[in-house]
């Protein structure tokens, strides 16, 4: 008989928050020894500081610990207003249910889960929001084969990731809550008011009723803009507050964001980055000038339907990034008007006139004030046919 050794586990694309930024929060931990409410890792004070960074400069232990470096910089994840930061996480220390709204791609998942990875250590605790989701997703199921075989018991119990949750007094995520049903909604209007999920089928056992432990709370995400929502009753509303995450007001701080997560994504498909700033800068530009209707130099732009977010620029250049490291040939600039195409393409075909438009008005008008750069991509406006 041949023993075949285990293979190695395969490596993984992307790590969760809470794996990716291990080190910080350790160290946070250790950090930041002040008050913090039940059943959270950090005090609110250093999960503000894990989002946003601590502005380059090094924190100090207050003594060393074992494994733990003396001093570190807290990188900022997540860039937008500190005071939206500030305000979601008293919103959790409270609690209370926190609802993220605004348009595509303007990182509402993102900062859910790093909220939920430093508040409780995971942000594993998540339900996906779709026209296909059950009330079992916010409830409970059952292991039919345990049902069948013993009855209801709590062994064949099977917790939602919010049950789940709210055993272990954890954070549950809860993506495009707008997508699921509103039947399926409301589910969690009682959730969030009585603290407790009753289970019928175990009526006279000490398991008839989960109660929330400390530290339980929800963060949900909802694009409001998008077709195919569900309105949210009155009732489960009031039980959230909402914050809204706008795109990000600063264009070097955005250019910065997606340089880095484009640098990474061209890691991640084994190649180096080198795709020049001054096109990265073009880019920006262009979908900066789309999204809010207006040129850096104050010219009108006709905004196009679809969303310009800076998700959407970050796969730009992390495509031009993968052409440039492994379809080498010609100009990597000659590229970035069909990718715009097809980010402009995707919702409404009238969008294609827009963006030949924006072509006619601003690219045309800094291509004659001389810039190399512009008028070159002036030239390529044949390639948006």
């Amino acid at each position: 008989m041949t023993v075949t050794a285990p293979s190695a586990p395969a490596a993984r694309q992307v790590l969760p928050a809470e794996e990716r930024h291990a080190a910080e929060l350790a160290f946070l931990a250790a950090h930041d020894t002040g008050p913090r409410p039940p059943g959270w890792a950090l005090t609110p004070r250093a999960v503000v500081t894990f989002v946003c960074g601590s502005d380059g400069t090094e924190l100090a232990l207050p003594k060393r610990r074992a494994g733990l470096p003396a001093k570190l910089a807290i990188a900022p994840k997540f860039v937008g207003e500190r005071a939206l930061v500030e305000r979601c996480v008293v919103t959790l220390a409270g609690e209370r249910g926190l609802l993220l709204t605004g348009e595509p791609g303007t990182a509402k998942s993102m900062l859910s889960e790093l909220l939920a990875a430093a508040v409780c250590g995971t942000s594993a605790l998540t339900v996906q929001g779709t026209a296909g989701t059950t009330e079992d997703a916010f409830r409970y199921g059952w292991n039919y084969a345990l049902l069948l075989a013993q009855g209801p018991t709590p062994d064949a119990l099977v917790d939602s990731p919010v049950l789940s949750a709210m055993r272990t007094g954890r954070v549950v995520r809860v993506e495009e809550i707008t997508r699921c049903l509103p039947e399926v909604q409301d589910a969690l209007v009682s959730i969030l008011s009585d603290r407790r999920v009753s289970v019928p089928e175990l009526t006279a056992t000490e398991d008839a009723v989960v109660s929330a432990a400390p530290g339980f709370t929800v963060i949900a995400t909802a694009n409001l803009r998008d077709r195919g929502v569900s309105e949210m009753s009155a009732a489960l509303k009031r039980r959230f507050n909402f914050e809204t995450v706008g795109p990000i007001a600063d264009a070097d701080a955005e250019a910065t964001l997606i340089r880095r997560q484009a640098v990474a994504a061209v890691q991640r498909a084994g190649a180096a980055f080198a795709v020049d700033d001054a096109v990265l800068d073009a880019l920006v530009t262009v979908f900066r000038d789309l999204r809010s209707g207006r040129s850096a130099e104050g010219w009108d732009v006709e905004r196009p339907g679809t969303v310009m977010s800076t998700a959407e620029a970050v796969q730009v250049a992390a495509s031009l990034g993968v052409a440039a490291a492994y379809l080498p040939d010609g100009d990597v600039l000659d590229l970035l008007p069909g990718h715009l195409l097809g980010v402009v393409r995707k919702d409404d075909p009238a969008d294609h006139g827009r963006l030949l438009g924006y072509w006619d008005g601003p690219v045309r008008r800094r291509a004659e004030d001389g810039s190399a750069m512009w008028r070159r991509l002036w030239d390529l406006r044949g390639s948006l046919r």
